[in-house]
């Protein structure tokens, strides 16, 4: 079956400065209209978005020579925009607020542009990655997603989210929810160097027995889960909502593995 769905860019530049989540680098990032499809910009060079163009999977995901896009490519996924330049002058993407809803909602308030229409085939069978218990499947559906997490630790132990329209649930269900991380983890976190531009107010951190800040959402770990699965399966460039999604225990280098998979399985034409 061949979808038709609009082609939308932003309709003005959108700026967004802060530190990089891992880094701390100062950054800033401002998406442009475009009409080439979704790329990313570091001075003289550029990268269009695919998964083949990503370079990292530890901890986020790098495309080229920019890291962390996960939470801006989520935003851009949900509110359907296909088509941006994304000029960095650093090489990770801010924290901001620890997940996509500055993004989301600054992007919102710029309004889009349609400038065209995508035309998107297939795909016609389940698309499935694996990799020992964590698994992602793919199918052609309605934006209905589900992801299950389940941590090594007693708590939170197990957490499943699932949303039956998740353009429609993005902004106020997904977006919010904040990087996380456990607190064990913290002083091998700060001896590699990563987690530089996080504090409490941007991400959930969590105990033995409890999350050690006040959560947004009692199962925000397995929504941030999902928010990053939107933007690492974004890069085959296929809208969300014209999909149906299960992942379970997924990170980002089988995410990368599920979309380069999925961008095998459909055929994406631009008028």
């Amino acid at each position: 079956m061949t979808r038709l769905v609009p082609r939308r860019t932003v309709a003005r530049p959108v700026r967004f400065q802060g530190s990089g989540l891992h880094s701390g680098v100062p950054v800033t990032v401002v998406v442009h209209p475009g009409s080439e499809g979704l790329a990313f910009r570091l001075g003289e060079r550029r990268w269009s978005v695919s998964p083949e163009a990503v370079e990292e999977t530890a901890r986020c995901t790098r495309l080229g020579g920019v890291s962390t896009v996960e939470h801006l490519m989520a935003a851009l996924a949900a509110l359907e925009i296909t088509d941006a330049e994304i000029e960095a002058d650093a090489t990770e993407l801010p924290a901001l607020d620890g997940c996509a809803l500055q993004y989301w909602t600054e992007l919102s308030d710029a309004g889009r542009e349609t400038i065209g229409e995508l035309s998107v085939r297939g795909p016609f069978a389940r698309v499935f990655a694996s990799e020992g218990p964590a698994k992602v499947a793919i199918a052609e559906g309605t934006g209905r997603w589900r992801y299950t997490f389940q941590s090594e630790a007693d708590f939170p132990g197990l957490q499943e989210v699932e949303f039956l329209r998740i353009a429609e649930a993005f902004g106020t269900e997904i977006a919010p929810a904040r990087t996380f991380g456990f607190e064990r983890e913290l002083p091998r976190l700060r001896e590699l160097g990563l987690a530089r531009g996080l504090d409490l107010d941007k991400a959930l951190l969590l105990g033995e027995s409890g999350y050690v800040n006040e959560p947004r959402f009692p199962d925000e770990p397995a929504r941030h889960k999902l928010l990053d699965l939107i933007g690492d399966l974004y890069l085959a460039g296929v809208p969300p909502m014209l999909l149906d999604v299960a992942a379970e225990r997924s990170g980002h280098r089988l995410h990368v593995e599920a979309a380069r998979r999925l961008a095998r399985a459909v055929r994406i034409e631009r008028a």
